[in-house]
Formats: C-alpha cells, sequence, structure tokens
C-alpha cells in the first residue's frame, strides 16, 4: 500500500489583506446579470475614429509586429512631448523623459516602485482611484490617508502640511479628479508647489483625464509650474483620450533622473508596449484636432445627461467640472447607504452606478454616488428613462 501524501499546495501569505474583488467588476457583473445600462464601470460603449483602426492595421501590414524600443518607438515619443510643449509650455527630452507604459494603471504602479522604499510615507488623497493604496502596499509604503474636503472635495492643504513628515517619499494628486469629476485650480497647484519646495517629496500626477475639462477652464497640469515639474511622474493614457481604453497604452513624463528609475522598474514588469499600437498613435497624433475637440464632444454629453437628471429625477447633482463622470447626491431619493443603493438602483431600476464610499478606505459614506457619461446618447437617454422611475 502506498504512503505517499497527496499533492499538497503550500499556503501562501497575501501582500494584499485588504483587496477583494473591486467594486467595479461586481457591479459590471451585475449590471450584465440584470441587464442594466452600465454606467458604472469608467469606458465608452461607442468606437473610436475608424482612422486609428487603419493606422494600426497600416502599421501592422507594414511589419511593426516585434519587439518596439523598451520606453516606446521614438515617433510616439516625439509626439508625447511634442504634444506636452505645446499645450502646457514645458520641454520633455523625447530621449530621456517620455517612456510610453502598458495603460496608466501600470504607469502608476511603476512610478511607485520606482522611489516609494519599505517604511516610506506615501500620501493620497481620498476619495482616489482604487489602485494606489495596493501599488503602495506592494512597494512596502505606508498609505497615509489625507481626505478632499467633503462636498466639494477641493484639497486641503492645512491636511496636507500636518500629514508631511521626514518620511514623506511622495503624494498622489489627481486632476481631472476619479471619482468626484472635480479639477486643481492654478492657485491650488501653485499652493502645492509652495508647500512641497522646502522637501524631497515626489509628485506622481495622475492626469488620465486631461482632455476632459469643461466650461472654459483648463487642465493645470503639474507640466505648468516648474516647481511641480522638477520633482513629478505625470501619467496620461491614451485609452481615456482616444476612446481605446481596451489598449491599455498611456505614458509618463518626467525629469530625466526620475525617468531613468522608473525605466529600470518599467522594463522588468512589462519592458515594452503593443508595437503596431504604438505606430497607429504616433500617425494619429499629428492631428491634434481630436483630442482637442474633445472637451467639447464630452461636454455636451455632460449637459445632456445633467439635463435628463435634473428633470426627470431628483437628484442632487454635483458640479462636474472634468473627466466623464457625474456625481449626485441620494439624499432626496434613498435612505440606503451608498453602496447599499447601488445595488438596488441595479437590480430594480436597472441603471448601475458607482458608490463614492468604495474610494475611502474607510468606507466613507456622504450619501454621494458616480455615474459614467462615456456613452452613446441612447445609452444615456434609456437610463434617464429608467431613473425617471425613482
Amino acid at each position: 500500500m502506498s504512503t505517499a501524501q497527496s499533492p499538497r499546495t503550500p499556503d501562501i501569505a497575501t501582500k494584499l489583506p485588504a483587496v477583494g474583488t473591486t467594486i467595479f467588476t461586481v457591479m459590471s457583473a451585475l449590471a450584465a446579470e440584470k441587464n442594466a445600462v452600465n454606467l458604472g464601470q469608467g469606458f465608452p460603449d461607442f468606437n473610436c475614429d475608424p482612422k486609428l483602426l487603419e493606422d494600426v492595421t497600416a502599421a501592422m501590414a507594414a511589419g511593426h509586429n516585434q519587439y518596439p524600443p523598451m520606453p516606446g518607438i521614438p515617433a510616439l515619443r516625439d509626439a508625447i512631448a511634442a504634444k506636452i510643449s505645446a499645450l502646457y509650455g514645458h520641454g520633455y527630452s523625447a530621449a530621456t523623459e517620455i517612456t510610453v507604459t502598458a495603460g496608466a494603471t501600470q504607469a502608476i504602479i511603476t512610478a511607485i516602485l520606482a522611489v516609494v522604499r519599505p517604511g516610506d510615507e506615501v500620501i493620497v488623497l481620498e476619495p482616489c482611484y482604487d489602485s494606489y493604496v495596493p501599488n503602495i502596499d506592494l512597494a512596502g509604503g505606508s498609505v497615509v490617508r489625507v481626505p478632499l474636503v467633503p462636498g466639494t472635495f477641493r484639497p486641503d492643504f492645512d491636511k496636507i502640511a500636518a500629514a508631511l513628515t521626514p518620511r514623506t517619499r511622495a503624494i498622489i494628486i489627481n486632476t481631472p479628479h476619479n471619482p468626484s469629476a472635480t479639477i486643481w485650480t492654478a492657485a491650488e497647484m501653485r499652493q502645492l508647489e509652495e508647500l512641497l519646495a522646502p522637501t524631497d517629496v515626489f509628485v506622481i500626477s495622475d492626469e488620465v483625464y486631461e482632455h476632459m475639462v469643461y466650461d472654459g477652464a483648463r487642465h493645470e497640469s503639474v507640466a505648468r509650474f516648474p516647481g511641480l515639474a522638477a520633482r513629478s511622474f505625470i501619467v496620461s493614457s491614451f485609452g481615456k483620450t482616444y476612446h481605446v481604453t481596451g489598449w491599455k497604452v498611456g505614458f509618463v513624463a518626467a525629469p530625466a533622473p526620475l525617468m531613468a528609475e522608473f525605466r529600470k522598474v518599467h522594463q522588468f514588469n512589462v519592458f515594452t508596449v503593443n508595437t503596431p499600437m504604438q505606430h497607429a498613435l504616433a500617425q494619429y497624433m499629428a492631428e491634434p484636432k481630436p483630442y482637442l475637440e474633445l472637451p467639447a464632444f464630452y461636454q455636451r454629453k455632460r449637459d445632456l445627461f445633467a439635463a435628463g437628471l435634473a428633470e426627470k429625477t431628483r437628484f442632487k447633482l454635483l458640479r462636474s467640472e472634468g473627466s466623464y463622470f457625474q456625481c449626485v447626491d441620494i439624499s432626496a431619493v434613498s435612505d440606503l447607504s451608498e453602496a447599499e443603493f447601488c445595488l438596488w438602483l441595479t437590480r430594480e431600476i436597472g441603471v448601475a452606478a458607482i458608490p463614492l464610499s468604495a474610494f475611502y478606505g474607510n468606507g466613507f459614506d456622504q450619501r454621494v454616488v458616480r455615474f459614467c457619461f462615456a456613452k452613446k446618447d441612447e445609452t444615456l437617454l434609456a437610463a434617464l428613462e429608467r431613473l425617471a422611475r425613482l
């Protein structure tokens, strides 16, 4: 008789004990199950410009199907540097200060891994995109949560200043902001610049919605402010800008010494990024019209959706200054918590939304939920008809 033991999988101690299935996955799955209109997860339900697809096809037919250079093809890095210079007045070297990434989420974790050491503190401004905190945990850093002002979601510089210590290694900022749809002002950028001037704190600036700013406002990139640009990694996303979120292509701009460290990590977590997409994007960026017209494109959708909400529902609309999100206060509609309301809304009304409490470490509930209006007009109108039943 054999005495051999059955094979056993070793126990594994998780590096991310607080992480489970994301709210976006939960709500999207529930929306599909209930045939709900999914205004939860932030992605367009319409196609990109056919010319961009033609450019990809042409790139593949031309043989651009093998590994590109690790930091990205020169033509695309040149185009990125030219765009930043034209829009924000700061010159980055395409050779040493621009890197093409496998989307913005990879860019953010790579920047964090490049600068954060075990025991370092990293300030995050809550509510915040859900990858920030796990990224810091994976780097061995300590998360320092500073809330944006409830209701207005403005940065609270007294609280940011109080959170700075000799162990502070970085701060992550996000404008236009997900989930609140607010944008930082030039005055707020200058205040951050002044606050950090005597420190060695790095800035990771998540600017993936840079081309979605409304009502005549402008995007205040950290690139506009020399004292911030000198210490910052700027992260952006072609997926957001060109309606191709599934391509997972983004970029980072940073001063050469910071980019050198960034590339050390980048080359060993993805090495490089999809070749034909890079060639297509470089070709497509020769015409700036698509991103220059993006504010008007999304402002029209924002206004269509907001007008319908104001007319058909009792939601209190928060101001949507940028991004492709609209937040609403549910207090006049329901006594449920944000999370319970979003589940109920999906199951009973047939529209999926995301609770803002999901973007806080402590689940702070202020009776606000987030809708995404990056959808076809007919999708938004269908959602509004359902929401009118509330």
